[in-house]
């Protein structure tokens, strides 16, 4: 399966899609930081364009098909989804407006499949259902669900819509796959990282002191952010924290968040510290996106045998 990856960022997302098997051609995002870090560490082209422009974006698709004689089978993306998360103040603003830019592009291009990724609240979202009435009219069917990270092999309480098309497809047509595929219990940090950090606990600050900043490696992280600080004096505790706060207690690395994003320790991360925090709060978490194109690579396998069997 050949695909592009639209608001690829640092290269979450493409990443997962590769370990499931699929071809990434080439790929595309506007953010030069992100640009830069995606090209130390993959070796299909990444073009840097307005992506609110999706006349443009179509336009350098189909001439990327056409030089590289390739069909584009799935078109992946999360467009930036900062106006519709709680840290945005749950706000729609200019940024929303380029879910509906994906979805136009996916209705000129018309691949068989695409996949959109944001965060859960995007569902009830004014520019979702926009886009939504774009897919359905261009004749995709879809499957509209949140997932829980934690039971994707991340080690995250990490809540993201996926929002799976398939042209001509009934709805719901990866629902159960998706569904029956979940971990039946969260995964945690040692779970996955067993003793490697060296600490039993770790803070994470809070939005604001109603809740609480240290978590125990015992259970999920909570979502990883673009934002990252160590302790301040402010924090004095909450009624939630597994321990009392004290002079040992720090925060995550970047290079340690990034492995709770399920990003192999072999990932390069380049830029300043700010960007890179950035880069790994924004990111799709690796094994979340290739638990989605798993399913999804199985679906159109299952679809194409019984094409075989069925016209021979």
């Amino acid at each position: 399966m050949n695909a592009i990856d639209l608001f690829c960022g640092c290269g979450g997302l493409s990443l997962g899609m590769q370990n499931a098997g699929i071809n990434i051609v080439s790929s595309f995002d506007n953010w030069l930081p992100a640009i830069k870090c995606y090209e130390a560490n993959f070796t299909h082209p990444i073009f840097n364009l307005d992506l609110t422009d999706h006349e443009l974006i179509s336009s350098k698709i189909s001439e990327i098909s056409m030089t590289q004689g390739l069909h584009i089978d799935l078109i992946v993306g999360g467009p930036p989804c900062q106006d519709f998360s709680q840290a945005g103040g749950r706000s729609e603003g200019a940024r929303a407006n380029l879910t509906a830019s994906f979805a136009r592009t996916i209705s000129k291009i018309r691949p068989q499949y695409f996949i959109m990724e944001n965060v859960d609240r995007a569902l009830k979202s004014k520019a979702y259902s926009e886009a939504r009435e774009i897919f359905v009219d261009a004749g995709y069917g879809l499957t509209e669900l949140v997932l829980d990270a934690s039971r994707c092999n991340v080690p995250q309480k990490r809540k993201r819509l996926f929002v799976c098309g398939s042209l001509g497809a009934e709805n719901e047509f990866l629902k159960q796959a998706l569904l029956d595929g979940l971990n039946t219990s969260s995964m945690t940090v040692r779970d996955y990282l067993g003793e490697s950090l060296g600490v039993d606990h770790y803070y994470r600050h809070p939005r604001n002191y109603n809740r609480r900043g240290i978590f125990s490696i015992n259970e999920p992280a909570p979502t990883v952010r673009g934002v990252n600080r160590p302790v301040p004096k402010g924090y004095l505790g909450h009624a939630g924290d597994p321990i009392k706060v004290d002079r040992d207690l720090r925060p995550l690395t970047t290079k340690e968040r990034a492995l709770l994003q399920t990003f192999p320790a072999e990932f390069i991360l380049t830029g300043t510290k700010t960007d890179n925090e950035q880069m790994v709060g924004n990111a799709v978490p690796v094994n979340l996106g290739e638990y989605v194109g798993l399913k999804l690579v199985e679906y159109n396998r299952t679809l194409n045998a019984e094409r075989e069997v069925r016209y021979g």
